[in-house]
C-alpha cells in the first residue's frame, strides 16, 4: 500500500493515471498531453509500474501503458472504512443542521404571532 500511495503522491503521476483511466496510451502521447519530456514521463511510468499501478505492452516501436485495476481496488478497499466514517459524520452534521433550522423556524413562527 505504501508504494501505491508514494507513487500517487506526485502530481504528474496522478495526471498520468487520470489519462490512463480513459484508455491505454503510448509514452509519447502521454508526454504530449502533459507537456512533459518523454524521459520524464518514462521515469514516472517506471515508478507507477514498480508500484503495480500500470502495465506495459510493446506494440511495434511503441510501449503502450494501461492501468491495472487490482492496486486501485486495494486502495479503494483500504479507504472504505475512512469513507464510511466521514459519511457517518456528514449524516450527523446534517441532523444537527436540520435540528437548528427547526429551532430557528420555531423561534420565527413564535415571534410572528
Amino acid at each position: 500500500m505504501q508504494e501505491i500511495l508514494s507513487a500517487l503522491a506526485e502530481p504528474n503521476r496522478r495526471q498520468i493515471v487520470e489519462l490512463l483511466r480513459r484508455k491505454p496510451r503510448a509514452v509519447g502521447e502521454i508526454a504530449d498531453r502533459l507537456g512533459l519530456r518523454q524521459p520524464q514521463v518514462s521515469k514516472h511510468l517506471r515508478v507507477l509500474s514498480e508500484a503495480g499501478l500500470v502495465q506495459v505492452r510493446p506494440l511495434a516501436q511503441q510501449r503502450i501503458y494501461r492501468l491495472r485495476a487490482q492496486p486501485l481496488k486495494e486502495l479503494d478497499d483500504w479507504l472504505a472504512p475512512y469513507r464510511r466514517t466521514w459519511e457517518e459524520r456528514f449524516e450527523q452534521f446534517d441532523d444537527v443542521l436540520r435540528e437548528l433550522k427547526g429551532k430557528d423556524k420555531e423561534k420565527r413562527d413564535g415571534h410572528g404571532k
